[in-house]
């Protein structure tokens, strides 16, 4: 049975909520340490598709594009995940999830070995990307449920952001070691083989799901508010794509630089300090008691991300675009952990993996189409014009951040939003 946190009042008078008081939540480490076994390889999907399609084929632009179509399948089917998680549980969405991704993967590297043409990778890549296990929203959604109403909430969600980008400092040193020194393909067979391991052993833990709202009758409720009719979701999915635009810019361009210069193994090294970058600040991020709104946390966070990733275009060398590597790095964590924040505020708890997995959607598809945009600009221009794309992203996703940013206050008590309407609740009067 799922507990709940509800710390006292002495206690919350005499400790404020951290680490150590998140990581001894009853039952918590049966679903962190498969869960983090199961996302590992979302972080190496990407850079092995890159590597092996663009060793097979010579040209960054077409691997950005069989990696774009992967991304844009994940982010069209992420969000009905996550609907399907809510309605039916988690387990009966992974577990025929992983073997469909397990199998296609393969599928996908067999094509691009034997020299297959440009769009049976595509027909590939198409199921690879529609059957990434969600797992980073499920766990989020776990929290959601063991901490419910507790002011650890934030420390959660800064805790996932650490998890998601320490893999993210792995999963590219894993692939590029993988795929640079033992074969092309390694680092996609080894993608596929993690997902059908962690996956299944996270899907094993059912005594933590979320469990399914059911009817009188012990059947799942039909009717569900989509997580997409709250007005301050869409705001936060579009952040999340500016988000995605410097993950898949950063990508392609970093792999392109270090090949400009004859060293291909530095790719991995530069990404790892990128996203260790967003790992420390993710650290501290959780660490700190905030006073500031989170709305206004996360307009600050995200001007600041803007104003670094519009610089890199600028680095003539290894050294240097590595420290604007990790500048942008240590500017993404407060955006994402502020961005997930704010789900527990704006959706119900019945929505709230799909709301998760629509984020999550949409850091893949503003990764993908910067991977597409990028590995054509990489082709056709100078290198180093993929980080032209993290500006561009970034810069959009902040001035509609800045004109719709109302939307991110919650309603108020006793409203609930439906079919974008607001509707009071009865309320008893003497």
């Amino acid at each position: 049975m799922a507990s709940t946190v509800t710390p006292s009042k002495d206690s919350a008078a005499t400790s404020r909520p951290g680490y150590g008081q998140l990581l001894r939540t009853r039952g918590a480490w049966t679903f962190l340490l498969p869960g983090f076994a199961a996302r590992q390889p979302f972080a190496m999907l990407t850079l092995s598709i890159v590597l092996l399609v663009q060793h097979t084929t010579g040209s960054y632009g077409a691997a950005g594009a069989v990696a774009a179509v992967t991304g844009v399948s994940m982010a069209l089917f992420a969000p009905y995940s996550g609907r399907l998680a809510d309605r039916h549980g988690q387990r009966a969405v992974l577990v025929p999830g992983v073997l469909v991704h397990t199998l296609s993967g393969l599928a996908l590297t067999a094509l691009a070995l034997n020299d297959a043409p440009l769009w049976a990778l595509f027909a590939a890549a198409v199921p690879t990307g529609a059957s990434v296990p969600q797992v980073g929203p499920m766990v989020r959604a776990r929290w959601g449920v063991k901490l419910k109403g507790s002011p650890l909430m934030t420390t959660a969600a800064a805790f996932e952001s650490v998890t998601d980008e320490f893999t993210f400092v792995v999963g590219p040193l894993l692939a590029t070691a993988l795929c640079t020194a033992v074969d092309p393909a390694a680092g996609l067979v080894t993608e596929a083989a993690l997902t059908l391991i962690g996956g299944l052993l996270f899907a094993a833990q059912r005594g933590t799901q979320p469990k399914v709202a059911a009817d009188g009758d012990g059947h799942a409720r039909v009717e569900h508010v989509s997580a997409l009719r709250v007005p301050g979701v869409r705001v936060l999915i579009v952040t999340f794509l500016g988000i995605g635009s410097v993950f898949g810019g950063m990508q392609v361009s970093l792999a392109a630089f270090t090949e400009s210069i004859g060293e291909p193994g530095l790719n991995g090294v530069l990404y790892g300090v990128f996203a260790a970058g967003n790992m420390l600040s993710g650290i501290a991020c959780g660490a700190i008691a905030w006073k500031a709104a989170p709305q206004r946390r996360l307009v600050v966070g995200y001007a600041a991300l803007a104003l670094t990733a519009s610089v890199l275009w600028t680095a003539q060398s290894a050294l240097l675009l590595g420290g604007l590597g990790l500048l942008v790095g240590m500017c993404i964590a407060p955006a994402l952990i502020t961005g997930y924040t704010l789900v527990e505020s704006l959706v119900p708890a019945g929505a709230r993996t799909e709301a998760f997995t629509w984020l999550t959607g949409a850091v893949a598809l503003g990764q993908a189409a910067a991977v597409t945009v990028a590995g054509q600009l990489e082709d056709r221009l100078w290198d180093g014009a993929g980080f032209l794309v993290p500006m561009g992203g970034t810069v959009l996703a902040l001035a509609t951040l800045l004109a719709l940013r109302s939307r991110l206050v919650p309603a108020p008590r006793g409203r609930t939003v439906a079919r974008g309407m607001g509707h009071r609740s009865p309320v008893a009067v003497d």
